[in-house]
Order: C-alpha cells, then structure tokens, then sequence
C-alpha cells in the first residue's frame, strides 16, 4: 500500500497537482484550464469588443473624475450633473437638426411641386379671351360684388406682351445701345408695375375694408393691362399724338372704369370708395402715359448714365483740299518726274 503510494507520489510530483495549480496561478502566472471551458457559453469577438469599450468608458469616466478630484474622493452629484449636462447638450442638438432637416425638407417640397402652381394656371383659351373683352366692358353693379377670375395665366401672359411692344418701340424709336439688352429694363418695367402697383391697391383696400384678396387684385390689375397694349402698340406704329390721346381716353378709359366698377361693388362707404378708385385710375392712366411719352427718354437716360455717352463711331469723311496746297503738291510731282526722265 506504501509502495503504491510512494509510486504514485513519484509519478506526480513532476507535473504537480491541481492545488499546485492554483498556487502558481496566484503567484502571478495564468493558466487555463481547456476542459472547464465551454464552447456553446455565447462568447464571441462581438461580446469581447462589447466589453472593451464598456470598460474603456469607464475608465474615461474615472478619468474625468480624478482630473476633477485629485484626492481620489469622487462627488456623486457633480459627476451626474456633468453626464446629464452631456445629455442634455446631446439632445438639443439632435432635436435642432431634426427640426431644420423637416422644414427644409417642407420648404423644397412646396417649391418643387407644381401641382400647388397648377389651380392658377389652369384656364382654358376661350375663358382667357372673354376675360380679355371683359375688361375693356364695364359692369354698373354696386349693389352685389361683382365676380373676379382667379388665375394668373392672362395677366402673366399681358405683361409679357408689353415686355414686346415696348421692345418692338425702343426699336423702331432709333434708340442704339452698344452694349447690354432693353430686355431687363423693359421686364423690370412691367412686372414692377404689376406686382408693385397690385400689391399696393390691396393694402389701401385693406385699409378701406374692400373685400378683395391679392390673387384678385393681380388678376384685376393683369387684365386691366390688355387696354394698355392694344394703345402702345398701334400708337408705336402710327406715330400721331392726337390719336394716341383719343386712344388714351376710350380705351384706356373703358379698362380703368372696368377696374374701379370692380373696386366699387367690392368696397363700403362713399369716402373709401372715392379714395380707393382715385388711386387705381389715377395711377393706371398715369402709367400709360409715361409709358409712351417718358420711358423712351429714360431708358436712354439711364443708359447713357451707365455706359457713358452714345458716341458713334469715327468715319472717313470726304474734306475739300485747298487750292495752294493742290498747287504745290503738284509742281512737286512735276519736278520729281523731271529729275527722273534727265537721268
């Protein structure tokens, strides 16, 4: 029995025994053990990375502590109130640029669609041309207000009519520019009229308590401009002023009165009724004349300011030679021919 287990104390002290193990382990070395280990436990590389970086954000956090309490001490209620500042700081932000990021995203959709643009451009071509001999037709109803057509299609399409004839009389007027195009001017010319002109008119109108919208207006003011072209442009072809005064008052007449009738049915009260379509008739007559008499000179005027004056350019011109001077030049050719026939 001795013997067994004197044999058996030899054949193990060599490699030592699970006690001595744990001693070594102890002492500082690492041994695994690869039977206790089990394969189906769940650990991964996923898990172990997991790990790492939970215990590297601790060790931040212990960090910023210590650097705040270099005695080692760490205050609960200043560490929580700086994570909750983090937070707090964290969400805000986010919170900013979702609410930047939906109304950008708003913004760009409501300019992107065209189906918003489409109710104002939908019209057919027989309903524009009633509309266009409407507005030369005044209506004499005051006691119900009179109905306005809502869409822009006419209106745009009248002011970009003026843009041409007022191009078309530049042109046939002799007005040279060396440099640059009459488009700007004449398109800054008309749309400013329309859309300045309009949206001034409802602010008095609103002032007045007319009940007008501003979609009403410009499509009042855009159909009151039919009246304006036909004007212009037979007066930029038959250049006779008393003609363009007869044209002046009738027609351009009818489309102011179609307007204030218009304004009339649509505003209470003698004294806004007076002061509202004062102004429109006022400023809408006014406008046609200095479209025909005044624009011409200030476009030139504006120009020759910008550019410089309009200088043509230099020309040969035939000049007349003295007499003594076409004497000497020649009995100077005359010698000169001598010399040569002598030698």
């Amino acid at each position: 029995m001795s013997a067994s287990q004197g044999s058996t104390n030899t054949n193990t002290e060599p490699w030592g025994s699970f006690e001595d193990n744990n001693i070594i382990q102890g002492s500082g070395s690492a041994v695994i053990d690869m039977e206790n280990m089990d394969d189906t436990s769940g650990s991964s590389f996923e898990d172990m990375g997991e790990m790492h970086q939970r215990m590297k954000e601790e060790e931040e956090v212990t960090a910023e502590a210590a650097a705040i309490h270099p005695d080692g001490v760490v205050h609960f209620d200043q560490l929580m109130g700086k994570v909750f500042l983090k937070l707090l700081i964290y969400l805000v932000s986010t919170q900013v640029w979702q609410a930047g990021k939906q109304q950008a995203s708003k913004a760009f959709n409501l300019y992107a669609n065209i189906d918003i643009l489409r109710p104002y451009f939908d019209v057919e071509p027989n309903q524009v041309r009633n509309r266009l001999i409407e507005s030369l037709i005044p209506v004499r109803m005051i006691n119900f207000p009179q109905k306005v057509a809502g869409e822009l299609y006419g209106p745009m399409m009248l002011v970009f009519t003026m843009v041409a004839i007022l191009l078309h009389g530049m042109k046939t007027s002799g007005t040279v520019i060396r440099e640059g195009t009459l488009m700007g001017t004449a398109i800054g010319t008309c749309f400013g009229y329309w859309l300045g002109v309009s949206s001034f008119i409802y602010f008095l109108a609103y002032l007045c308590n007319a009940q007008i919208t501003m979609l009403q207006m410009l499509s009042l003011l855009g159909y009151g401009l039919f009246g304006h072209c036909m004007v212009l442009f037979i007066t930029y072809n038959v250049h006779f002023h008393s003609l363009f005064y007869i044209l002046w008052l009738v027609i351009g007449g009818l489309s102011t009165l179609r307007m204030v009738a218009v304004l009339i049915s649509r505003t209470v009260g003698q004294t806004p009724r007076l002061f509202l379509c004062g102004t429109l008739a006022a400023l809408h007559m006014l406008f046609l004349l200095y479209l025909h008499f005044a624009y011409h000179k200030m476009v030139e005027g504006i120009l020759d300011t910008l550019e410089g004056p309009n200088i043509p350019p230099i020309q040969r011109v035939a000049r007349d030679v003295p007499v003594v001077a076409s004497a000497v030049v020649n009995a100077t050719i005359k010698s000169i021919a001598a010399v040569v026939q002598s030698q």
